[in-house]
């Protein structure tokens, strides 16, 4: 709306546009759905591709070059072009797709605009849209984070001994060094959910039902729009290296520093563990 602190903000048309994308995106994708689409392995019998994922793609990426033709693009399912504009869109057009086939409702569509290069890139804004619940999220660091278009409340800090942690853990790594850092890291929480899409929980964190996130070999496309959402509420977002892998921690300051802290003082004798 015309004179509103959103239509005002500097990054205004970007995060409507970023509304626009994901909701247009989670709506063919659950229209798909609800018609039947065919399955396709990736990397594991858990890593799965549909149709819907690519013509959610391509739904982005068509607007995308009309409407941002200098900006660059990545997305999950091999979209890629450079950026003249030194900007960069980063599309998960499903995230959450074993949900989405399975016909569990926790899975959205979502993406992030950056800028910059890999070593000092900054977020500029995320989007997520949860096409079950028609429920849209907006926001980045400077963008106070909304949820269909109304501000959400700043986050409320608490240590992880009083946080629900969101997290993944694939099967084959509970008995590696990583599974060893891990087990180390939740025993601090006061509870925790695997639920399968990493937008989706950060976009819960960012609504205060959960408070943390950590999950290691995050892709870009899982992170950066939730990671945003939370930052737009005074969360905070860290990489560290233990077990062998990086692991991405997102969420009220307090329980992300002890989240870290735990990992890191969980790594094997002669780890490389570093925090970033």
């Amino acid at each position: 709306m015309s004179g509103s602190p959103r239509a005002a903000h500097p990054r205004a048309a970007d995060a409507e546009l970023a509304g626009d994308l994901v909701r247009g995106a989670g709506e063919l994708a659950h229209r798909m759905r609800a018609d039947g689409v065919e399955v396709e392995t990736k990397s594991s019998i858990s890593d799965l591709v549909t149709a819907a994922d690519h013509a959610a793609e391509e739904y982005i990426l068509t607007r995308l070059a009309r409407e941002r033709p200098d900006d660059g693009v990545l997305g999950e399912e091999g979209a890629a072009r450079p950026s003249a504009s030194g900007r960069r869109w980063v599309i998960d057009p499903v995230d959450g797709t074993y949900n989405f086939v399975a016909g569990l409702p926790w899975w959205c569509s979502a993406l992030a605009l950056v800028e910059g290069g890999p070593d000092e890139e900054e977020i500029l804004l995320g989007a997520v849209h949860h096409p079950y619940a028609d429920l849209l999220y907006l926001g980045g660091p400077g963008l106070p984070t909304t949820r269909n278009g109304l501000p959400l409340a700043p986050l409320r800090d608490r240590p992880l001994a009083e946080s629900c942690l969101a997290t993944y853990l694939h099967p084959p790594y509970w008995g590696n060094a990583a599974g060893a850092v891990f087990g180390e890291m939740v025993t601090g929480a006061a509870t925790l959910r695997m639920l399968g899409s990493g937008s989706m929980d950060l976009a819960a964190i960012a609504e205060g039902t959960l408070q943390v996130s950590c999950q290691h070999t995050v892709p870009e496309w899982d992170r950066l729009p939730g990671v945003a959402l939370v930052l737009g509420l005074g969360g905070a977002h860290r990489r560290v290296q233990a077990g062998g892998v990086e692991w991405s921690v997102t969420g009220v300051p307090t329980a992300v520093a002890e989240v870290c802290d735990r990992l890191l003082s969980g790594a094997g004798a002669g780890d490389p563990a570093r925090g970033r």
